[in-house]
């Protein structure tokens, strides 16, 4: 992301003002036409017009032409609860809510119960937005103390209050709704400093001005995995990156990592954050410039150390330069180049891979270690639309598939290395289990996504729930892997799509994990894909090919299936006759 928060306010408002003012002359995202194009609502208890201005700035230096309704002063309920107002007519693909700590009254527990059911009908309303999304702010808590030192010590109190109805949002919250932290970022910047009650009082700002810049920051990164821009991997370099000194030099049990040095110390705590990331589903890989052996040494020999070989899914040492060895590494992971994250203590490095790699995230490293996980954390670069069980298992596979590639290569045939994996695959109709893995999958897959569709959490509740529609999921394991969802499919009805026949099925969106590609796992599912078109009365399968930078490796699926190429004159279109039956073995049991 291009870090707009570095910049003064001044500064940005400034920009910002020229932006709404000549957008031809200073939108960025306009003189692309690659630019993705999309409908926001912002709604505010408090006076929103300067974070507005700053949002659409952000979005813009990410690509992001943002057409964006402006609720008034203090009018989320004049715009929500009214049914014919602007906003439903504006049919936005996102709404911003922002909320503030006396919006409600703080006394009781009816208190929170009433803070509780008002956020239920915002929902309520909301959903009637085909496909929305919603990011709902948390509160605040301001730094008064009523009850003095006593407010941490009972669970009534203001503080205890506010802090059980952020809880409560984040349990409660429907499948499309996301939050917004205003609690971090409050804590984060300081209470006293974020709550500006002479702004407040004069001009009905609801924080600080200074750290609008925070707010729009935090939407433009929520917003950006919903638009398909997902990091995945996080790719390090060693010597006085992971540890102190020169392992070449000092050996492995020479560098510092030493619990009881203060440097070590800060090393180690690097390496506990990046567990932490790889724990929720972050890939892990190496780029160092050392020989392989002596920089897997300290990973072997040196107790101190936090990470293990076994954490890292791609390890790349060796004397070549580090932007040819991303791109190595994207290969070997199935990820596009644009999923990986850079960090590296030698500034030249970075420059160089800032120079010849554009689409890899390059951290800004501080020279101190100290600062090695603020840094990085500030910084942000993975954010997801969620966390399923699939992420968390993701990491891991990828030494499995060492596993697997070993076992490869003890077979001459492929066919039987394929049987040999034991593998078993279910398909059917996504169900509220399947839903998160669903959307997930769905809109941050580029490699084998045959139209790269993109749906919201909310769309694809509506979906489930179209007769014309069908959601497909399918599942895999094998000896070594349980993956989860790998597949994801969208059939619809030629009577819901204008340019085909009724009696004909479109293939809306085919994605699937690259993890699993030359495994049969294309069949088992194309297999599933007719039976379902068949019992939605299709009598032929049509599928379309939209080409991007990222999904030439599906050009061919469609032929490689036994389609036939269709007639059109501005869509890439092939059938299939539901009469006859796909061709080819499955090395895959149900």
């Amino acid at each position: 992301m291009n870090d707009l928060r570095n910049e003064s306010i001044s500064r940005l408002l400034k920009d910002a003002n020229r932006l709404m003012k000549y957008p031809e002359t200073y939108s960025e995202a306009m003189k692309d036409e690659n630019a993705v194009r999309m409908k926001l609502a912002v709604l505010g208890s408090y006076s929103i017009q300067h974070l507005v201005k700053l949002l659409r700035l952000f979005l813009d230096r990410e690509n992001i032409l943002a057409d964006i309704y402006e609720g008034e002063y203090d009018g989320i309920n004049m715009d929500v609860l009214d049914d014919s107002s602007g906003l439903y007519s504006f049919e936005p693909r996102f709404v911003v809510i922002l909320l503030r700590h006396n919006d409600f009254k703080w006394r009781s527990e009816e208190d929170l119960k009433d803070a509780e059911d008002y956020v239920n009908s915002l929902y309520s309303h909301l959903s009637k937005i085909n496909g929305v999304t919603i990011f709902i702010s948390n509160i605040a808590s301001p730094p008064e103390r009523p009850w003095g030192t006593l407010e941490a010590d009972y669970d009534y109190t203001q503080r205890a209050l506010i802090s059980r109805f952020n809880l409560y949002l984040a349990q409660k919250r429907p499948g499309n709704t996301r939050i917004i932290d205003m609690e971090y970022l409050s804590s984060l910047r300081g209470k006293e400093s974020w709550f500006d009650n002479t702004s407040y009082f004069l001009t009905k700002q609801g924080f600080n001005m200074e750290y609008l810049k925070d707010v729009a920051s935090e939407i433009t990164t929520m917003i950006m995995p919903d638009l398909g821009r997902v990091r995945k991997c996080l790719v390090l370099d060693l010597d006085n990156t992971l540890w102190g000194g020169v392992v070449g030099d000092e050996g492995p049990e020479g560098i510092n990592v030493d619990p009881g040095d203060p440097i070590g110390e800060a090393y180690r705590a690097f390496q506990e954050y990046i567990l932490s990331l790889k724990r929720r589903g972050v890939l892990l890989a190496v780029n160092s410039k050392n020989d392989e052996d002596i920089a897997k040494e300290p990973f072997e020999k040196n107790p101190d150390m936090i990470l293990k070989l076994s954490d890292i899914a791609c390890f790349v040492a060796n004397w070549s330069d580090k932007a040819g060895n991303m791109a190595y590494i994207a290969k070997q992971l199935n990820i596009g180049i644009d999923s990986l994250v850079f960090f590296d203590d030698n500034p030249a490095e970075r420059e160089i891979i800032k120079k010849f790699c554009p689409e890899v995230y390059v951290v800004n490293v501080p020279e101190e270690p100290e600062n090695y996980v603020d840094i990085l954390d500030r910084a942000n670069p993975f954010e997801w639309t969620g966390v399923t069980k699939e992420d968390m298992k993701r990491a891991d596979s990828y030494q499995e598939n060492k596993k697997r590639e070993e076992m490869a290569s003890s077979f001459v045939d492929y066919k039987e290395y394929l049987k040999a994996l034991e593998m078993r695959g279910k398909a059917g109709i996504v169900g509220q289990t399947e839903s998160e893995r669903f959307a997930q999958l769905t809109n941050k897959s580029n490699q084998f996504n045959l139209r790269t569709m993109r749906y919201s959490d909310g769309e694809i509740r509506e979906m489930m729930e179209d007769d014309d529609i069908r959601l497909i999921y399918v599942s895999l394991s094998d000896k070594f892997t349980q993956y989860g969802v790998i597949s994801c499919i969208v059939l619809r009805n030629g009577r819901s799509v204008e340019w085909i026949k009724d009696d004909d099925c479109l293939i809306e969106n085919w994605c699937m994990s690259c993890r699993v590609l030359k495994r049969s796992v294309e069949l088992f599912a194309f297999k599933y894909i007719c039976r379902a078109a068949r019992e939605m009365g299709a009598k032929k399968l049509v599928g379309e090919y939209i080409r991007t930078r990222k999904n030439s490796m599906v050009e061919g699926l469609y032929a490689s299936l036994g389609f036939r190429p269709a007639d059109s004159a501005d869509r890439v279109l092939y059938e299939y006759d539901l009469s006859k039956e796909p061709e080819g073995e499955v090395y895959i049991s149900e």
